[in-house]
């Protein structure tokens, strides 16, 4: 990057460490499936951090358990509306959905009872079980967003039940080791970082326990550095390899709920949190745990990300340092657009259907891309569009805006020649109300004329 850009970068992270008193801060910046700059202040073990220092990452573990959680939903093991009781017996609260404790939308209460559990020692699942009682549920189901740790506990028991081994074993096995994340683990492997608790009127500090959370450890268990989690903002991106396809990476991105209501900044998906942030759509997770903050932010448009881990309990704004970081790079080296190039093959019948197609008298524009999908919106720019993607001969399925997953179909007249397009009873045909197509309502004999 430009010495002008890293310096930005650098005064951002050293101004942040400084005046919140941060042991240690690791930072990293990514675009395009690229580390573009690291940075690191205080210091670990007598020495400055690196970015394959360990630090606790927090809630940012739930992103992990909602992975696993959505590649049993793409194997066909579950399904999104499954309630609960279908797969784990014995809560409860076995009436909410899958996707509900995926998104916090279920209503269940944000901590487990009993201890603090972030400082405590956890038990297994039938001992939390034991603790937990009717008053779990603290909102009608899908009445509202509320945050509960106990809900991603229990999504780490249903990872175990259907795979039949520890949540742990699941995601070193389908995530991990495929992506390389060689450094992410459910315990401190050195070198790490200790966790510390920063006193509020004096430079002092206090060790913070970092005990195994037992069956409450899926919501806030990992350990990582800067290296693994550059890895994970490239996936959160899209760069899934053969873990997750993209587009069940896009679905967990779009938000299911919203926190702040109207204003509408911060939101949760299926498993990743969602901001609006000046006109970008931000995705990515924070996480806390005693001694340790962390955050990973990513823009999926331009696929630049950043990411903050530090060894204090509270007062480092590692969330907004990272937004910062973002908008810093963003302003300083923008990313350039892709190199436009034409498509290396394409179908004679897939480019007779591009141009000009009418839902009635409006008229809309069905464009060819990449891999036979198709996009068709109005002509005018603004109306419902969607891009499409092929799923067998003559149908396709819409992937976003107003037709997300309705299909597309093409139909033929007896003579095999094109006759129009259905998409969910919508009739688009090349010519404005085609008499020679199936029509709605059907078209009056007289065709177009002048008012009577």
């Amino acid at each position: 990057m430009l010495q002008t850009t890293e310096f930005a970068l650098l005064r951002r992270v050293a101004a942040e460490q400084a005046e919140n008193r941060a042991p240690s801060l690791v930072t990293a910046v990514v675009r395009g499936g690229e580390v573009l700059w690291s940075g690191a202040r205080g210091e670990v073990d007598g020495a400055t951090p690196t970015t394959d220092t360990q630090y606790r990452i927090g809630s940012i573990t739930k992103t992990f358990i909602a992975v696993l959680v959505m590649r049993l939903r793409d194997e066909g093991r579950l399904d999104l509306n499954d309630a609960l009781d279908k797969h784990v017996a014995g809560t409860p609260f076995g009436h909410l959905t899958i996707a509900q404790l995926l998104s916090h939308t279920g209503g269940l209460m944000s901590e487990s009872p009993g201890p603090w559990w972030e400082r405590s020692l956890g038990g297994d699942w039938p001992t939390l079980l034991d603790r937990v009682d009717e008053d779990v549920l603290k909102h009608r189901a899908g009445e509202r967003f509320h945050y509960s740790n106990i809900g991603y506990g229990t999504l780490g028991q249903l990872v175990a039940e259907l795979r039949g081994m520890s949540w742990v074993d699941a995601l070193n096995t389908e995530i991990l080791a495929p992506l390389e994340m060689s450094r992410t683990t459910p315990m401190p492997e050195a070198p790490h970082a200790l966790g510390w608790a920063v006193h509020p009127y004096a430079d002092v500090l206090l060790p913070e326990p970092t005990p195994d959370a037992g069956a409450m450890a899926p919501a806030g268990q990992l350990w990582s550095t800067a290296t693994d989690l550059s890895r994970w903002l490239r996936f959160i991106v899209g760069d899934s390899g053969t873990v997750l396809h993209p587009d069940t990476v896009e679905e967990m991105r779009a938000p299911a709920a919203v926190e702040d209501g109207a204003a509408w900044t911060t939101g949760y998906g299926l498993g990743f949190q969602t901001w609006r942030d000046n006109g970008r759509r931000l995705a990515g997770h924070g996480g806390s745990m005693p001694g340790f903050l962390a955050s990973v932010v990513v823009d999926p448009a331009t696929t630049t990300g950043a990411l903050a881990l530090t060894n204090a309990t509270s007062g480092v704004g590692v969330s907004a340092l990272t937004t910062d970081m973002l908008k810093l790079v963003d302003d300083y080296e923008p990313a350039l657009p892709a190199e436009w190039r034409p498509l290396p093959e394409v179908s004679q019948d897939l480019l007779a259907l591009t141009g000009q197609w009418y839902w009635g008298p409006m008229a809309f524009v069905l464009r060819l891309m990449a891999g036979g999908w198709v996009d068709l919106r109005p002509a005018s720019g603004s109306g419902r569009g969607s891009r499409f993607r092929p799923t067998g001969q003559g149908t396709w399925i819409g992937l976003d805006g107003y037709y997300a997953g309705e299909t597309l179909r093409l139909h033929h007249h007896e003579d095999g020649t094109v006759s129009h397009l259905d998409l969910a009873t919508f009739i688009f045909t090349r010519t404005p109300y085609d008499p020679k197509a199936p029509i709605p309502g059907g078209v009056d004999a007289r065709g177009w004329h002048p008012g009577d």
